[in-house]
Order: C-alpha cells, then sequence, then structure tokens
C-alpha cells in the first residue's frame, strides 16, 4: 500500500497596527483587519498624503519570530524605494517583500507619489501562498514590521502579525 499524505500548512493573521508619526505629513484613514468568517480574513489600509508629491521614500521591511519577545528573523532591509521601482530585478529580497503586496496596492510605480496610497484587501490565503510556497516558513508566530521613511524622515509603522502552522 501507498499512503499519500499531503501537508497543509495555514496563515492566520492575529493583528494589523498601522502608526503615523507625523499626522501633518501623512494618515490613515483605515486600518483594518477584517474576518470574514473563521478561514478567511483580510487586511486593508488607506494612507493619506498631505505634502505631494512625494519623491524621496524609503523603506524597511523586517521579519521577526516570536521566541521570548520578538526577535530578527530571516530579513531586516532598508532599501530607497524610488530607486527600486525603477530597476525591480536589482534586489530579489526586495522583490519577495514587494510582492507580498504588489497586487493589492496602488503603489505599483516609481516616484513621485502624488495620490493617498492604498492596500486593498490582502487575504490570508495570498500570504499563505508567499510564506509557504514561495518561500518557505517553519510553524510560528510572525510580524512583518515595515517603517515608511520620505526625505530621510521616519513617517509611519505598518505591522502585520500572524501565526503560521502546518
Amino acid at each position: 500500500f501507498k499512503i499519500l499524505f499531503q501537508i497543509m500548512s495555514t496563515v492566520e493573521f492575529t493583528n494589523f497596527k498601522c502608526t503615523s508619526l507625523n499626522k501633518q505629513f501623512t494618515d490613515f484613514e483605515y486600518c483594518y483587519l477584517k474576518s470574514v468568517n473563521r478561514s478567511y480574513k483580510y487586511l486593508s489600509l488607506k494612507v493619506n498624503l498631505f505634502k505631494i508629491p512625494i519623491t524621496k521614500v524609503s523603506v524597511n521591511f523586517a521579519f521577526l519570530k516570536r521566541t521570548n519577545g520578538y526577535k530578527p528573523f530571516l530579513y531586516n532591509v532598508t532599501a530607497d524605494a524610488c530607486k527600486f521601482l525603477k530597476n525591480e530585478k536589482s534586489n530579489p529580497v526586495l522583490i519577495y517583500m514587494y510582492n507580498i503586496f504588489r497586487s493589492h496596492s496602488n503603489m505599483n510605480h516609481t516616484c513621485p507619489y502624488n495620490h493617498d496610497l492604498i492596500l486593498d484587501k490582502i487575504s490570508n490565503d495570498y500570504m499563505n501562498n508567499h510564506l509557504t510556497n514561495v518561500l518557505p516558513f517553519p510553524d510560528g508566530e510572525y510580524l512583518l514590521n515595515t517603517h515608511w521613511f520620505a526625505y530621510g524622515i521616519k513617517r509611519a509603522i505598518v505591522s502585520i502579525y500572524l501565526t503560521l502552522k502546518h
């Protein structure tokens, strides 16, 4: 007899936080985690930009894993977002991070940004694909922490908390 097993993994969002560090420059119109049913959740946010156009943006992406507090795990990358969007193939790690939200966002062009920024309905299923099929992660509690800078000044922090189980 041959027995075949399929290992299923699941991502569950546990929290979503958005913090504006300068409300005269930017603020969040909304930032929420919506639970449609027991197995389907999604994240959405809208950032209002008050001093447009924005021509210089950088971002820090950090994956952290919870082990007696959140500790660095795998990636902690800071990059000039404007430069990266002009040549996306310049950094494979940034491509991986950017692809997490690219198809659900209007942040898909080079600088300048002269409009509000939207991240629309990133589902747990979509994140599950990125954290299990694209680049497999071990079980655990994770935090994807992003710090957004404009003109060298930290303007916002967006944090996605999730659990991965196989």
